[in-house]
């Protein structure tokens, strides 16, 4: 028994041992394994490193075209914005000349209406002078035709004098020739014959000495007989009548009464201031 005994721990110890034995080689050979599964797992963070620097060159490289097309495009950027700037420097210089046009048209305005209310003004104050120049003109006229009047009456009243009863009848025979039966049937007005055809007296010297303002009498006036009718001279023109003279006028009124020429309706006409609704036809003539 004790030998079985003996057998059993020395199998034991040499079982122990053999175990001890394994498990220090095992140990061993684990200490040689792991540098090289060291080195295993080092490799992949080498090639990890090694890879990093290309990935970043070929983002970089892939980067480079988009920053050049950025860098590209900024120039083009600050192009169209200094076109936008001066387009609106144009916009607002462009407004400026517009406002500036018209402030002077304004300006142009105001001083023509300010010349215009000038020029009224000025004809407003010439006008009462105006007024009074023709007044004192018309009041010269008028006493100009007064003093010739005053002056033809008294040259009628001395020839009156002066003439001899025989005078006076042949006088008196030769206006009875001219005399109506019945005037109105017999005158006709300047319409009636036609229209005027004789010489016309200029304006300035008709309005000089004839008119309603400008009386006379026809016997102190130069006479002249042409183709057996009577012409008298008077303001510088002869005038010869037309038409006979009303059979109810005084037998002596180429004497007694005063007369004067107007211009009417187309035409001269005789008038006797004792006798203002009759007007008998004349035509003058320059000799």
């Amino acid at each position: 028994m004790k030998a079985i005994r003996v057998m059993s721990t020395t199998a034991f110890i040499v079982l122990l041992g053999f175990t001890a034995s394994a498990n220090a080689r095992q140990e061993k050979q684990n200490e040689k394994a792991r540098p090289a599964q060291h080195q295993q797992q080092a490799k992949p963070q080498s090639q990890q490193s090694a890879q990093a620097p290309k990935q970043q060159q070929q983002h970089q490289q892939a980067q480079a075209p988009r920053q050049q097309q950025q860098r590209q495009q900024q120039p083009a950027k600050g192009q169209q914005q200094q076109q936008r700037q001066q387009q609106q420097a144009r916009g607002q210089q462009d407004q400026q000349r517009r406002q500036e046009q018209a402030k002077g048209q304004q300006q142009k305005q105001q001083r023509q209406q300010q010349q215009a209310r000038g020029q009224q003004d000025q004809q407003r104050q010439q006008q009462p002078a105006k007024g009074q120049q023709q007044q004192q003109q018309r009041q010269q006229q008028q006493a100009r035709g007064q003093q010739q009047q005053q002056q033809r009456q008294q040259q009628a009243n001395r020839s009156a004098q002066q003439r001899s009863p025989a005078q006076v009848q042949v006088q008196q025979a030769a206006w009875r020739g001219d005399r109506a039966h019945n005037w109105q049937s017999e005158h006709r007005n300047w319409q009636q014959r036609g229209g005027y055809h004789g010489y016309h007296v200029p304006d300035a010297r008709f309005r000089s000495y004839y008119g309603q303002s400008h009386g006379f009498r026809i016997y102190s006036l130069p006479v002249m007989y042409v183709g057996g009718h009577r012409r008298f001279h008077y303001g510088g023109y002869w005038f010869g009548l037309v038409d006979p003279w009303p059979e109810y006028w005084s037998n002596d009124w180429y004497d007694s009464d005063d007369v004067y020429v107007d211009y009417y309706d187309g035409g001269y006409y005789l008038y006797n201031r004792a006798y203002p609704s009759d007007r008998i036809a004349i035509s003058f003539y320059l000799n």
